[in-house]
């Protein structure tokens, strides 16, 4: 097991939290709130990982990257990607050697961050994934030790190959036999990001605490208390956006009362998810940007649209779902979907660059990676995988750079041995992780 990292309270800390009534809102760092001579370097910040994943593959026509620096040619998909390329790595080659040979969607899956082998049969198991590793280790410093959100319900039952249909719903272990539950809810992940509880859980958490917050704007620096403005600014926004999920979600539970069953097993928008995707993953990725920004973890995932997806993009003009369009991978239709995808991505590792931490951003002391458990839909061909990284982990990963493994031999071509490559990156030392026991060569 890895050990654990180096106590937070030898880092530097200046954070607040303010209180209020059923509530705490941990607050970014402020540079004025600790008296130090010098800019703290950017290996004083906490380093982050965090997951984002869409499942089927993507359209392999459009998804390429060339070069590096500011001559990085980036293809269609990839190009929502241009304005961070010099932050960005663009891995193409990589494998889960698992996950090949075993059947198609749930085989294809459920060992992505782990690189274990899956059973078949009635009792699951699989591995503990690379960002649970990574929670296990450093979850201690932090109010939460991750986050997991998805923005599609798992399924339940058996695919035909005989492998349960949680390992096409999950990509988060927290043991070889337990998936982390997965947060549909932008209202449940906000309330727990939040503390938010008991009977004023509908009342704005900032009005809860506005004193505090302004006794607070009143001892730190101009600079901090606009940094501080700004950030009040973008937490209203975003507790507007989930006080109208809140009250859907609330009408889902008493229609689903009435039905006497739970809400999330409803179909969507009955069970009170929003019905607009475009609505509701920018809403998990502004709540992990907050988590980030406030270091109230500093692992999570974001499960898109899992494997076997059943999700529609009316606004996308493509008419099929997820996973029928998938079959389809190389149309027009299907490019749009994985860049519409990808441009959460970007969307998450743009507002993570936003904001400023020492002498560089969130993003720059923080790892993003974006996957898929295939590469070709309609071969169900995952003998290599789509990834892309954001974020330079405090100036231990090298950025701008596209990196391509598929004629490096099967040993030199392993996700694990990227996994390795990140921990190390973040202070955990293992021998091995899944079938890797080497470290991704170039990175």
């Amino acid at each position: 097991m890895p050990q654990p990292t180096q106590n937070s309270a030898h880092r530097i800390s200046r954070r607040a939290v303010l209180r209020g009534a059923g509530v705490t809102v941990a607050l970014p760092w402020l540079p004025s709130l600790t008296a130090f001579a010098d800019t703290p370097s950017a290996a004083t910040f906490p380093k982050r990982f965090a997951v984002l994943f869409m499942g089927n593959g993507i359209n392999e026509d459009y998804w390429s990257a060339e070069g590096s620096g500011p001559e990085m040619k980036l293809s269609k998909t990839l190009s929502v990607m241009e304005p961070l390329k010099h932050k960005i790595n663009v891995i193409d080659g990589l494998f889960n050697k698992a996950a090949t040979g075993q059947g198609i969607h749930p085989a294809q899956t459920g060992s992505l961050l782990s690189g274990a082998h899956i059973q078949k049969g009635a009792i699951i198991h699989s591995g503990v994934s690379v960002d649970q590793t990574i929670a296990g280790a450093i979850g201690q410093d932090t109010a939460q030790s991750s986050i997991v959100l998805a923005c599609e319900q798992p399924m339940t039952g058996y695919h035909e190959t005989n492998f349960s249909m949680a390992y096409s719903s999950h990509i988060s272990w927290q043991t070889p036999d337990s998936p982390v539950p997965v947060e549909l809810y932008p209202s449940l992940a906000f309330d727990s990001l939040f503390e938010n509880r008991g009977s004023l859980r509908n009342m704005s958490i900032l009005d809860r605490v506005k004193d505090r917050a302004e006794t607070l704007s009143r001892k730190v620096s101009s600079s901090d208390k606009t940094k501080l403005d700004e950030y009040l600014t973008s937490v209203r926004e975003v507790e507007k956006r989930v006080d109208g999920m809140r009250k859907t979600k609330d009408q889902a539970d008493d229609q689903a009362k009435l039905r006497n069953r739970p809400a999330f097993t409803m179909e969507r928008p009955a069970n009170g998810l929003p019905e607009d995707l475009r609505d509701h993953v920018r809403l998990m990725c502004d709540i992990i940007a907050i988590a980030f920004q406030t270091d109230r973890t500093r692992v999570a995932s974001l499960l898109q649209a899992r494997d076997l997806s059943a999700l529609y993009y009316p606004f996308l003009d493509v008419k099929e779902g997820h996973h029928a369009a998938s079959h389809n991978n190389s149309s027009e239709g299907y490019e749009r979907i994985a860049r519409f995808h990808l441009s959460q991505f970007a969307y998450l590792a743009a507002k993570l660059d936003s904001m400023p931490e020492g002498d560089g951003t969130v993003l720059d002391h923080s790892c993003l990676m974006y996957l898929s458990n295939m590469w070709i839909g309609r071969k169900h061909d995952n003998g290599r995988l789509p990834v892309v990284l954001a974020g330079g982990l405090g100036g231990t990963l090298q950025t701008g750079r596209s990196l391509n493994y598929l004629d490096a031999g099967e040993a030199n071509r392993k996700m694990c041995s990227l996994y390795l490559s990140i921990m190390d990156r973040m202070g955990i030392k293992l021998d091995r992780f899944g079938d890797a026991d080497t470290r991704l060569e170039r990175l």
